[in-house]
């Protein structure tokens, strides 16, 4: 930044609002302002915190400059993070402060977290020993600080019982630092032994410096996660920040674990379905580097990372990384440029990778590491494709009779199976068999699905929803409607009805209602509290069952209908 006469300064700050650009404004007198900083500037009437940016556009005359009202006592955003920032607004056509704003999209985080007052003992000559006060004497002999309220819960005392000794000044108010709650991980622990072709891409990766980008192409149960592991192990070592990108909140809970497992701690944890205290922590955790590794959402990914040496794309391909309001643009692509910018490695994984990433490989614009067979003994699955035209299901039924009799065969020797279907609710078209009216969303015309667990339909294009209705809205007759085709709750139905005696369960993102749902879910069918569990997309979300040993997809050609161009790519990644 331009130094400008002692008497007068001006700075550009970019407000986190879908304007055109930085503002300028002028810099009080005495006060030292650096591109990166937080500030807080008026804009109207009233206040917004900003960052200042790197070159005023001087266009405003002195005159008109309102002054910044504050600086925050946070670190700087780091260049390399305001370059992203103007990167992704010039090729998403954004605001550079619609950008922003994904960025400072936890306004309570720039302010320095409240405290509670925390007292130590200290010796008052009124003091009256009592049996209440001597246990709080008693407990805070050690010297430590505590909040009143922790005082009086480890005393067994009323807080009025610790505010009186406050009064007579047997307490005395200290100065409280901010816990820790993202450790750092444990880089002793020694990991899993690996494989012969695991050992050679792990070392492939810890030995990547600078700007790359590699694909680990393997197949499933290869051991894609361990191997990386090794490279988030070695960023690390070297005093880097470590940056995990997962297309699913239900991915979260089994790769925790395994992150827990293998250096000690948990990492800081990044989505939409954290609470808003949790965001708070965490965000000032990365901005103060306290948050060494970060496992998140595509939003994670503009996070203010003071030291970024890694990122991780898991689940490359999955579409889930694609944001289509807003600033619309792609997480995967996206991390490619924040890793060029930061001349730091990318990682892509995949069992089935995206086209553009394939391609990418075949022009030798990434590099590929490919683990072909399974860790251990593990062995691919055998694949037999069940001919509807031979063995068609029963009338109003949806299992083919060889599925049924593998299903029923897997029960008996009290083993786990899947049924996908990548199709929630009860049915996709609900139809009037006396006038054929079918029933259709009036925004989109796209056909509204019954979910008979909610009594309604809805249209899964827009989010359009009605009451199930009782009479033909055309013709009036009732008890006309019939319900065409199966979604996952239709086929519960039948499996329940197949297999009373069964455990079963349905995953769809419509009936877990948030991530704590979904790992319990998930938790009970690692401990084989499920036999049969039925589910969309969510379930070939990476989970590791060990119990299951059958996989039945239902109308398997279903995602090749419509006119995705993509329909293909995508049945095959499922």
């Amino acid at each position: 930044m331009t130094a400008l006469p002692a008497a007068f300064r001006r700075v550009s700050v970019l407000l986190p609002l879908p304007l055109a650009g930085a503002y300028d404004y002028a810099v009080p007198q005495g006060v030292d302002v650096r591109p990166g900083q937080y500030v807080r500037v008026p804009l109207g009437n009233r206040y917004l915190v900003g960052v200042v940016w790197d070159n005023p556009s001087g266009g405003v005359p002195e005159a008109r400059l309102k002054s910044i009202e504050a600086v925050l006592d946070l670190p700087c955003l780091p260049e390399v993070g305001r370059r992203f920032v103007d990167w992704v607004a010039n090729y998403t056509l954004s605001p550079p402060g619609a950008v922003l704003k994904m960025g400072l999209s936890v306004p309570e985080a720039l302010e320095p977290p409240r405290l509670p007052a925390a007292y130590r003992w200290k010796d008052a000559p009124g003091f009256k020993p009592t049996p209440a006060r001597q246990r709080i004497k008693d407990l805070l002999a050690d010297g430590l600080a505590r909040p009143v309220a922790e005082i009086a819960k480890n005393a067994g005392v009323g807080a009025g019982a610790v505010r009186d000794l406050v009064k007579l000044g047997a307490l005395q108010e200290a100065p409280q630092a901010p816990a820790r709650l993202f450790h750092p991980p444990d880089l002793s622990r020694p990991g899993l032994d690996l494989s012969e072709d695991q050992a050679r891409a792990a070392r492939d990766l810890r030995q990547a410096q600078g700007y790359s980008v590699t694909l680990l192409d393997g197949v499933t149960g290869s051991g894609k996660t361990e191997v990386y592991f090794e490279a988030i192990a070695a960023a690390l070592e070297d005093n880097k920040q470590v940056l995990v990108l997962l297309p699913e909140i239900a991915l979260s809970a089994q790769w925790l674990e395994r992150f827990r497992a293998r250096f000690g701690v948990a990492p800081a944890v990044w989505h939409s379905e954290i609470t808003p205290a949790r965001r708070r922590d965490t965000w000032r955790a990365v901005a103060l580097s306290e948050a060494r590794v970060v496992v998140g959402a595509r939003s994670a990914l503009f996070l203010p990372y003071p030291d970024l040496g890694l990122i991780v794309v898991d689940e490359e391909h999955d579409q889930a990384f694609k944001q289509e309001e807003g600033v619309i643009y792609h997480a995967r692509d996206m991390a490619v440029v924040r890793a060029h910018l930061g001349a730091i490695p990318c990682l892509l994984a995949s069992a089935t990778p995206s086209l553009e990433t394939v391609a990418n490989v075949q022009n030798g614009r990434y590099k590929r590491l490919h683990l072909p067979v399974r860790h251990g003994t593990a062995e691919l699955p055998e694949i037999r494709r069940i001919d509807l035209r031979k063995y068609p299901p029963k009338r109003n039924a949806w299992l083919s009779e060889p599925l049924v009799t593998a299903l029923d065969a897997t029960l008996k020797v009290h083993e786990q199976s899947l049924l996908f279907l990548n199709r929630r609710g009860y049915a996709p078209l609900t139809l009037c068999r006396a006038c054929g009216y079918r029933f259709q969303c009036p925004n989109c015309t796209a056909w509204m699905v019954e979910h008979r667990q909610g009594r309604k339909l809805v249209c899964h294009h827009c989010g359009h929803t009605l009451p199930q209705p009782e009479t033909c809205p055309s013709c009036g007759e009732k008890e006309t409607l019939v319900a065409l085709g199966p979604g996952v709750e239709r086929l519960a139905e039948e499996a329940v009805a197949r297999f009373p005696e069964a455990r079963i369960e349905v995953m769809a993102s419509d009936l877990m209602e948030s991530p704590r749902a979904i790992e319990e879910l998930v938790g009970r069918m690692e401990r084989h509290e499920i036999d049969i569990l039925i589910g969309t997309q969510m379930v070939a979300k990476g989970h590791h069952f060990p119990q299951l040993t059958l996989v039945g997809v239902v109308d398997a050609d279903l995602g090749l209908e419509g006119g995705d161009l993509r329909a293909a790519e995508k049945s095959f990644q499922l």
